[in-house]
């Protein structure tokens, strides 16, 4: 099965502490190991055999993209609306990550794919247990869900299978147009799931299929082993963390 990646590039505008520190106008293309961040991203994707086509989501006014070939739409206002302009650009099944996660590697990918195919299902979405996560050495406070078998954090990648992926970004949209109203927007996750959260009784699992259920199709989270697949580049300290793990690979000067 061929799939095409979608890679959100979108600018958070000039606040955006990575880009005001790396001098750019968009965080995408802050350099990392000596070439902008979304180049790692692109160069990885273009070396993953499940991978036949990339779009990136970017608004009109950013720089020319470091790689040939590929697709470029414009950015919508939200990530939910970008992601599901991708999604209806590209056809299932569709790869989303972002353009700030030069740590992706071809093992992530290609695991990831490989898990979210044989798990019949419409979306699933890619996180690392926390000592997983922090076997890659970060000292940056990361944000973790704490599920019934262990906390998890999300690592940027997400699997559209089929058409009724759909779906989940319509619903995505809708809790984003809820992030200012915590009350309305808990309600439309559910109660009876957030209470089970609360209580430390919700599993990865049963988290992801009560999300699948709320969004009207069937959803998994796919945990992965990788340490660095949970870290990407929110602020201008997180630059030198991953130029030191490239390097580590090999894969930075």
């Amino acid at each position: 099965m061929s799939w095409t990646a979608v890679v959100l590039a979108g600018s958070r505008g000039a606040a955006d502490p990575v880009a005001r520190a790396s001098g750019v106008s968009h965080k995408a293309f802050a350099e990392i190991a000596g070439k902008p961040m979304i180049a790692h991203v692109l160069d990885t994707l273009a070396a993953a055999p499940s991978i036949d086509g990339v779009v990136v989501v970017i608004e009109r006014s950013a720089p020319e993209l470091p790689r040939p070939g590929v697709r470029r739409i414009d950015a919508a206002r939200s990530p939910s609306s970008s992601a599901l302009a991708g999604f209806e650009a590209a056809g299932a099944p569709v790869l989303v990550t972002t353009a700030d996660h030069p740590l992706l590697t071809v093992e992530m990918v290609e695991h990831f794919i490989a898990a979210a195919t044989g798990a019949g299902i419409d979306v699933a979405a890619g996180v690392a247990l926390r000592p997983v996560v922090e076997q890659a050495g970060s000292t940056a406070p990361r944000t973790y869900l704490r599920f019934r078998d262990g906390e998890a954090s999300g690592c940027n990648l997400f699997a559209l299978m089929t058409p009724r992926a759909k779906a989940a970004l319509t619903y995505w949209r809708k809790l984003e147009a809820k992030r200012k109203q915590p009350l309305r927007m808990a309600w439309a996750v559910g109660p009876f799931t957030l209470i089970r959260y609360a209580l430390g009784m919700l599993s990865t699992a049963a988290a992801a299929a009560a999300l699948g259920r709320a969004a009207g199709c069937r959803a998994a989270l796919i945990v992965l082993p990788f340490p660095d697949a949970a870290h990407d580049i929110d602020k201008p300290a997180d630059l030198a963390f991953a130029e030191a793990r490239l390097a580590a690979r090999g894969d930075g000067s």
